[in-house]
């Protein structure tokens, strides 16, 4: 039974071979060698990762999480309760916190464009995701309907096999029924 990608393609996502995307022929030839084609898609995207890129994902994971957001409300309060009560004389940083704000402005500054990047990042690995699911699934559709077609070839040849076996028990039947007949009438 040697198929080839052209068959596979005709027979299964009703294209010619011309028209498939190179995607498409992978999965198709891989169903042809009976190859596996998931893949860890996170080592791919790590091997690649700069050491920039690593500094901004930790930087987004740390600042979008609960921890770093109570530690900074403690740091303002002790910020603003340092300056404002305890060190009311020699404060530091007197009200109206005008340090405090240029503090935070610049962490905002940084902040942002870092997290837009670990952002962006991310977008592009889950349309990596979403192009290895792609492959995924229609290897899993191809597979399946390859399971059906040998189903319904087996149910076929077992109703073929069944309708001869038929024809030949009532070929013997017969046959009985005609010795009976025979033995039945007086000669």
């Amino acid at each position: 039974m040697n198929k080839t990608i052209e068959d596979l393609a005709n027979r299964w996502l009703r294209r010619r071979p011309d028209g498939l995307s190179q995607v498409e022929s992978q999965v198709l030839q891989s169903t042809l060698e009976r190859t596996t084609i998931a893949k860890d898609t996170n080592k791919a995207v790590a091997f690649h990762q700069t050491f920039g890129d690593r500094l901004a994902d930790t930087i987004a994971r740390i600042g979008g999480s609960w921890s770093f957001i109570l530690v900074f409300i403690a740091f303002l309060i002790l910020w603003t309760s340092g300056n404002a009560w305890l060190l009311s004389r020699d404060a530091f940083d007197p009200y109206p916190f005008i340090f405090l704000n240029l503090i935070l402005s610049m962490v905002a500054a940084l902040q942002a464009p870092v997290i837009m990047m670990a952002q962006n990042r991310q977008a592009e690995r889950d349309r990596i995701d979403a192009a290895h699911d792609y492959e995924v699934n229609l290897k899993a559709e191809i597979e399946i309907m390859a399971l059906h077609e040998k189903l319904d070839e087996l149910r076929h040849s077992q109703i073929v096999g069944m309708r001869d076996e038929i024809a030949q028990l009532a070929e013997q039947v017969k046959r009985i029924d005609d010795i009976l007949s025979k033995q039945r009438t007086p000669s």
